[in-house]
């Protein structure tokens, strides 16, 4: 079963930069993460470890779920970093950066379950699929440890280790498309680089209950971009999206939240079962169309979503 986690916008902060960490702490984001890899300079590792466990200890968080994005598995820093912080009681999980190998995560799980301390339960993993040799694997590492409560599709990184000729971050390369014959008048498709990846993760994230986030729009002073990013993912299944700008919230939050046409619906649908039920029945015709426990199932996946707004 997915975890209940509400985690429609996932904001990411730099560690180091005290100003947006507490940004994102009075954020409406559902979720924030505090990025210890990609955004952090070499030069900054240390300081920024030592923000993030002040930010997770003296800022309100509310309900937000709060991660920390890990270096990676041969980083010299990555043990230290869990040992640091894997005995906050307000960290709910560790974002684990490329992962590829079962191995690694069952590696990483032992040093966050040793670094639990009397915070009760260890924290989480959430890991960013974002190469090749990630995609292929994961299945297997969906299914690799307890810990595991969500996938992330990173959609930047992916672009690279595939070698994509991608311009933005989360954007389709604009020769990716199909031109269709000369007898057509040579008709162009654009065709999305990340429809496989995406599907592949949400897919594997569903057949072991995980939560699956989809990667972020990098274009975020683009807001016909970013909302028109949010509703793919949305439409798709996903439970969330990530976002590295606040300005991005609000557009992604909405693309998950059902519309008032799809709550009118979903009332009319789940009255009418209601009276099929008392009818002896399992299916009904509603504006036109067949309705069954299958339907009532989206419905349920739908309203999920709605929460606080």
């Amino acid at each position: 079963m997915t975890s209940a986690r509400l985690t429609r916008t996932y904001l990411a902060a730099p560690a180091h930069r005290a100003r947006l960490v507490q940004n994102a702490a009075a954020s409406a984001a559902d979720a924030v993460f505090l990025d210890l890899e990609d955004a952090v300079p070499p030069a900054e590792k240390s300081a920024a470890l030592e923000a993030a466990a002040t930010a997770l200890t003296t800022h309100d968080w509310g309900n937000k779920t709060v991660a920390v994005r890990l270096n990676a598995i041969d980083s010299p820093s990555i043990q230290t970093e869990i040992a640091r912080l894997g005995g906050i009681q307000r960290l709910d999980a560790f974002m684990i950066p490329k992962a590829e190998a079962v191995a690694d995560i069952a590696t990483i799980s032992g040093w966050i379950s040793a670094a639990t301390g009397t915070r009760g339960a260890p924290a989480g993993m959430e890991l960013l699929i974002e190469t090749a040799r990630g995609l292929i694997n994961v299945e297997a590492l969906a299914a690799a440890d307890g810990l595991v409560t969500a996938l992330h599709l990173g959609v930047g990184d992916f672009a690279a280790s595939i070698g994509a000729r991608s311009a933005e971050i989360g954007a389709s390369p604009s020769g990716y498309r199909h031109v269709g014959s000369a007898a057509d008048g040579h008709p162009v498709t654009p065709l999305d680089l990340f429809a496989y990846p995406m599907m592949r993760v949400l897919v594997a994230a569903r057949a072991f209950g995980l939560r699956a986030i989809d990667g972020p729009c990098g274009a975020f002073r683009d807001a016909v971009a970013t909302e028109a990013a949010a509703a793919k993912a949305a439409a798709m299944g996903f439970d969330g999206k990530q976002v590295i700008h606040p300005t991005q919230i609000e557009a992604t939050r909405n693309a998950f939240i059902p519309s008032d046409e799809e709550l009118a619906y979903a009332q009319r649908v789940i009255a009418a079962m209601e009276e099929a039920e008392r009818n002896g029945h399992a299916a009904v015709t509603v504006d036109g169309k067949m309705v069954d426990y299958a339907n009532i199932r989206m419905i349920r996946r739908l309203l999920s979503f709605k929460g606080q707004t």
